[in-house]
């Protein structure tokens, strides 16, 4: 197992090595000169020149690139060109906000998700089950934003039974339960999606198994309907669903950059979408490099759960 382990971490180096390029090349390529929306539209050649040599602009790609991962590496993220502040500090505290909220989405999406494809499975070709699979297939095509914006109209506009902005109210009450209101219509927002694609994975698995030889051996030895689902069948789906799950996860973050726009969430989607607009390079950078590392690192431990559950997917 530790050997496997050592190559799946060296595997995803080469990964992580491609974003980094492609989120650099990204930003060095996209219109707008930083040095001129530092300095102004009438600076002089002069001071643009001499502000390009001080930040390394004027020096060939490569050795920026090299430059710019050098520093990351040794978490150094640069200063905002706009307000001069340590990107690190405020991306720390963003991103803070952004796994809360994405946590939020996971629980829902891995609760609900299992739940209802488990019943969908069990009870198959019902009308149970085709009400599920029509939900499902709705739910997986709502777009996460328009999704907000439908549950910000309807239970904060239309019912006012929940706030449709910010983490915490006007008055500063940061506390747990006025967080968890807030947090409610954004996590349905972001885990919508999910759910409907995560039960019908686990409809499927439900069925495959259950239709499996030794579940009917099982029935045959007269098992209880509480044993067979209880242990083997919930057994038998943790692999599939840990693997779905990981995915999820990159589509939760995604999907989180949109709604955190939405409703005003203060996290690393809102400080992104400020950043592209002011074209703030280094939160950009920082950001996207944020979001993308996580995601893979995500990936690689659920491909280690699901290699320790099921050894026989280590050959």
């Amino acid at each position: 197992m530790a050997i496997y382990t050592l190559k799946r971490v060296a595997a995803v180096i080469p990964v992580l090595i491609f974003v980094t390029l492609t989120v650099f090349l990204a930003v060095h390529f996209s219109p707008g000169n930083p040095v001129i929306m530092i300095l102004g539209s009438d600076a002089t050649p002069e001071a643009i020149a001499k502000l390009s040599q001080e930040m390394g602009l004027d020096r060939p790609f490569l050795v920026q690139y090299v430059h710019w991962v050098g520093e990351l590496i040794q978490g150094n993220f640069g200063n905002s060109y706009i307000t001069k502040v340590s990107v690190y500090e405020v991306l720390l505290d963003k991103f803070t906000n952004t796994i809360i909220l994405a946590s939020g989405g996971l629980i829902l999406t891995c609760v609900f998700g299992i739940l209802i494809g488990v019943i969908a499975g069990i009870k198959r070709n019902s009308w149970i089950d085709r009400l599920i699979m029509l939900i499902t297939m709705i739910g997986s095509n709502l777009p996460s934003f328009w999704l907000g914006i439908i549950l910000v109209s309807i239970f904060s506009i239309q019912l006012g039974w929940l706030p449709s902005s910010g983490m915490y109210n006007m008055r500063g009450e940061e506390t747990f339960p006025v967080l968890l209101k807030h947090l409610i219509l954004p996590s349905i927002a972001i885990a919508a999606s999910s759910v409907a694609i995560v039960a019908r994975l686990v409809r499927a698995s439900v069925i495959e198994i259950m239709n499996a030889d030794y579940m009917q051996t099982l029935r045959s030895h007269g098992l209880s309907k509480k044993s067979i689902y209880g242990k083997h069948l919930l057994r038998s789906i943790l692999s599939p669903v840990i693997n779905i799950t990981g995915l999820e996860v990159g589509y939760l973050l995604g999907g989180v950059l949109f709604v955190e726009t939405v409703f005003s969430w203060p996290g690393i989607g809102t400080l992104l979408y400020n950043a592209i607009m002011g074209h703030d390079i280094p939160f950009i950078q920082a950001g996207v490099v944020l979001v993308a590392v996580m995601y893979v690192l995500v990936n690689l431990i659920t491909d280690m759960l699901v290699t320790y559950l099921n050894p026989r997917l280590r050959q």
